[in-house]
């Protein structure tokens, strides 16, 4: 499963305007969900790529959900993503990014009192079974219903509540501010310059895009790194957390993969375009084998080998 982003704003602070630009999808109309990918920009994927006379190149993404509105129930479609974009306000002159910022956290608060205060009622019953699990359960929803009610950040409570994680709420996932203004992004010439192919854009820009910056910041705030699977038939970027394994690896690419593993020949990428080819990298003992816990490093190159 690729990662999740999702984008909240208030009408009209150019939240969809930064998903086309993003993902380059089409919008149709207002009040409607949109979903696309974002590609995460490598230089050193079309290296390998190029090294390996790969036929295909397909960059690591994240999935990129922009909701209609605010509000519980619309926001509600954003528990399951790793990450919250707030797109503020910083060009109409009607509004201030701050206000903006204030507005949308009372907003993800609200969502998340109305979200516990309907599991606590759920719970609630249940636990007049006596079941001490249930009403432990109970007691931690009562008190982290009365923090919400407050409008009181949940990273406030400390560690005394004990706050499931099938809960999904809204105000401890990561949240990442764009601002969208003379003082951060201008997300409507980025929407229009996403129209344009990579050349035709580039000549309107010096250096980085500002949305591959946001991108990077987005990896760097999800503490993500990138490895590669380097073929002929085609050469692709994917991300992992840092500290996962050459099993949680396996299972990105595919669980049949990972319900097979035998071994991982990793190799850096940096060595691999420098011997040429991965049996010039072999020969010069740059390849080595590893097992289902080894971690992976960002920029290794991955061939797992297993059986199914």
């Amino acid at each position: 499963m690729a990662l999740e982003i999702g984008i909240v704003g208030l009408p009209s602070s150019g939240k969809t305007t930064l998903f086309r630009a993003l993902t380059r999808a089409e919008t149709h109309g207002s009040g409607k969900e949109h979903v696309g990918m974002a590609q995460i920009p490598d230089e050193r994927l079309e290296q390998v790529a190029e090294t390996v006379g790969a036929r295909k190149v397909t960059p690591a993404a994240v999935r990129v959900v922009d909701v209609p509105g605010t509000g519980p129930q619309l926001l509600g479609n954003l528990r399951q993503v790793d990450l919250i974009l707030a797109v503020l306000d910083g060009w109409s002159g009607t509004r201030s990014a701050e206000a903006d910022k204030e507005e949308l956290v009372l907003e993800l608060l609200a969502a998340d009192r109305d979200h516990v205060q309907r599991r606590l009622e759920r719970v609630a019953k249940q636990a007049k079974s006596g079941d001490a699990t249930l009403r432990t359960e109970v007691a931690n929803l009562e008190q982290l219903a009365a923090h919400l009610e407050n409008l009181q950040a949940v990273s406030e409570l400390g560690g005394d509540v004990e706050i499931p994680a099938e809960l999904e709420l809204l105000t401890i996932k990561p949240l990442m501010e764009i601002v969208n203004g003379p003082e951060g992004i201008d997300l409507k010439l980025e929407a229009e310059l996403a129209e344009l192919s990579d050349e035709e854009a580039a000549a309107f820009r010096e250096g980085e895009s500002a949305l591959g910056t946001v991108v990077r910041a987005l990896v760097e705030e999800l503490d993500l790194i990138t490895f590669f699977t380097a073929g002929d038939k085609e050469t692709r970027a994917w991300t992992l957390r840092k500290g996962e394994s050459a099993l949680d690896a396996a299972e990105t690419i595919h669980s049949d993969i990972a319900r097979g593993f035998i071994r991982a020949e990793v190799i850096r990428w940096d060595d691999l375009v420098a011997a040429g080819s991965h049996s010039d990298a072999r020969r010069q003992g740059l390849e080595r084998v590893e097992g289902k816990t080894y971690e992976v490093q960002d920029g290794d190159v991955l061939n797992i080998r297993f059986n199914v």
